[in-house]
């Protein structure tokens, strides 16, 4: 426990997602003056009064806007008019509420998806604009990068302190395994372990397993924030990842044998494959408030797994 969080109201969007349960309980244990963490039943962050309302009856110090719509790639090419729309006025609202309401420092999560299609790898937080997003999940991405742009424009305007962090891929246990929304770690895992209570031969996954991704695990994401919503006070957007590039056909092999199943992987290649390559820069983190990463890819897998094995209700 630190003074900073002994003297704050904090108020948590989306605690009740993934990534906002692991940081519920991390800022629990910084024992903040408040802890403010309404369902989205409660609160409706797409209606501005509900919002306005809120602020003014709850007066936090510290907004932590870790609210979004999300979901693989199939559920982007299924709903970019719903990610758009809901990802946007959640977060615009919310911003333009809490200037108005005083907060004094506002931490946005932004996504690796906001980046063009074609960075170059390492991705730099200063190439964030040098062209178009991914296709399947620009609509997302677009929507989120918005809110850096609205962070930048009151802090030039209004003296508005708000930071903006781009968080890589997240996995970790209590994801989201729902085979329509999940992302590539949970769905693979899914895939597998039905795959050997089945008794099936065969595993389809989606496009042709080039691409390359990063990972970070849902814990250590949840320390960066925390770490940078005491330390960081600047306009510039921070990646949060962990350095580990694997390609996704490397990441079904480890998966698939770390859930002992020993049968074929089949790749669909008339599915897309989302961005060709994803591995992020990650000194400015260090840097400006001391965010590595802990746990590996391999750890973090092996931990999910067992997550998964003893919570799986099919």
């Amino acid at each position: 426990m630190s003074d900073f969080w002994r003297s704050r109201r904090v108020f948590l969007t989306g605690a009740n997602g993934f990534l906002g349960g692991f940081l519920r309980e991390r800022l629990a244990r910084e024992e903040p003056a408040g802890l403010l963490t309404p369902t989205s039943q409660e609160l409706d962050l797409r209606d501005a009064a509900a919002v306005r309302s809120y602020l003014q009856a709850q007066k936090p110090d510290l907004v932590i806007h870790a609210a979004a719509v999300v979901g693989g790639i199939g559920a982007n090419q299924l709903h970019p008019g719903r990610f758009f729309y809901e990802n946007a006025v959640m977060g615009i609202h919310l911003i333009e509420e809490a200037r108005l309401a005083g907060v004094a420092k506002f931490v946005c999560l932004g996504t690796i998806c906001a980046y063009p299609k074609f960075t170059p790898v390492p991705f730099r937080e200063d190439d964030l604009w040098n062209g178009y997003p991914e296709e399947t999940n620009a609509p997302y991405g677009i929507a989120k990068k918005a809110l850096l742009v609205q962070l930048q424009a009151y802090r030039q305007e209004y003296g508005f302190n708000g930071v903006f962090l781009l968080p890589v891929n997240l996995y970790g246990p209590q994801d989201n395994f729902d085979p329509q929304t999940s992302h590539v770690i949970p769905a693979m895992i899914r895939k597998f372990v039905e795959a050997n209570r089945a008794g099936s031969p065969r595993v389809e996954m989606w496009g042709d397993g080039s691409p390359t991704r990063e990972f970070l695990y849902v814990e250590d994401a949840a320390d960066a924030i925390v770490m940078a919503a005491e330390a960081y006070d600047g306009p510039d957007p921070v990646n949060l990842g962990s350095g580990e590039e694997i390609a996704i056909r490397d990441l079904a092999t480890s998966t698939a044998k770390k859930t002992g199943f020993i049968g074929e992987i089949v790749w669909d290649t008339s599915k897309p494959n989302g961005q060709p390559r994803r591995r992020l820069e990650i000194t400015r983190a260090a840097e400006l408030f001391g965010f590595r990463a802990r746990v590996s890819l391999d750890e973090g897998l092996t931990r999910t797994i067992d997550w998964y094995r003893r919570n799986d209700a099919t």
